[in-house]
């Protein structure tokens, strides 16, 4: 399915997970990813036969303009088979902290980026798909989005992500089931704690308590692994529907 006329679209796809999935799309041989983010040039120097194949596009995931104009830019002979949704934020603030109530803006901001935004790429990136003629097998593209350990254990001070990452799994299935008839399939990976520059300038004892908590490998995750999970499944037609963990076995604590 994805071969040299297969456009992929990923978003946050300038850091963290998404970009190490963009290079690895990239390495397997897809004719063009399109990196959606904010700062789309983050995204670090790619070699020369791998740069041709990148489109860089500043996107805010929540706004349907900016998706709806990367979406029709995609030309008709490199049609749109498969989304890679990473873009998010992580937003941390206790229900009620030491300075009163948890912000409601900060709230509504964390569920703005992580549920509307994966909402509005899904939305969209259906309606595109729909156009595109299937496979041999009637398959016309998958989504694949980002959901979290912490929508099923939530830490203190995770309300809105958990929130949000909670809403993501749960879109899931419907997703599909709405979708299976026209050829497209809808899948959430959950990861648990990744090395991303969101951790990496997280206190020692902050990740060591969470390798503590991974039963093994005793490390976080390295973005590799999202990425060939992400492959996996945009290559293996019957994952379908399902929220898959990517953790490790980790069970997080409460803090």
């Amino acid at each position: 399915m994805f071969d040299q006329s297969a456009t992929v679209l990923v978003t946050g796809g300038a850091s963290g997970l998404g970009a190490a999935t963009v290079k690895h799309l990239l390495s397997h041989g897809v004719c063009r990813v399109i990196v959606a983010d904010l700062e789309p040039d983050r995204l670090e120097t790619l070699p020369a036969e791998w740069d041709k194949r990148v489109v860089r596009e500043r996107v805010d995931v929540t706004s349907p303009d900016d998706v709806a104009r990367v979406l029709e830019g995609i030309p008709d002979d490199q049609p749109l088979r498969g989304v890679v949704h990473c873009a998010g934020i992580l937003p941390a603030a206790r229900l009620v902290g030491r300075d009163g109530p948890h912000d409601l803006e900060l709230f509504r901001r964390g569920i703005e980026v992580n549920l509307t935004g994966t909402f509005n790429v899904m939305r969209l990136a259906a309606a595109a798909m729909m156009q595109g003629e299937p496979t041999s097998e009637g398959e016309r593209g998958v989504i694949v989005t980002t959901s979290s350990v912490a929508a099923f254990e939530g830490q203190v001070g995770q309300l809105a992500y958990a929130a949000a990452k909670g809403a993501v799994a749960a879109m899931t299935l419907p997703a599909a089931r709405e979708m299976g008839k026209f050829g497209i399939r809808v899948v959430s990976i959950a990861p648990g704690v990744f090395m991303t520059p969101m951790m990496e300038g997280a206190p020692p004892a902050v990740v060591e308590s969470l390798e503590r908590q991974t039963v093994f490998p005793h490390r976080l995750g390295k973005p590799e692994e999202f990425a060939q999970l992400a492959w996996h499944i945009l290559n293996n037609p019957m994952l379908n529907g399902s929220v898959i963990r990517l953790d490790g076995a980790m069970r997080m604590g409460a803090k």
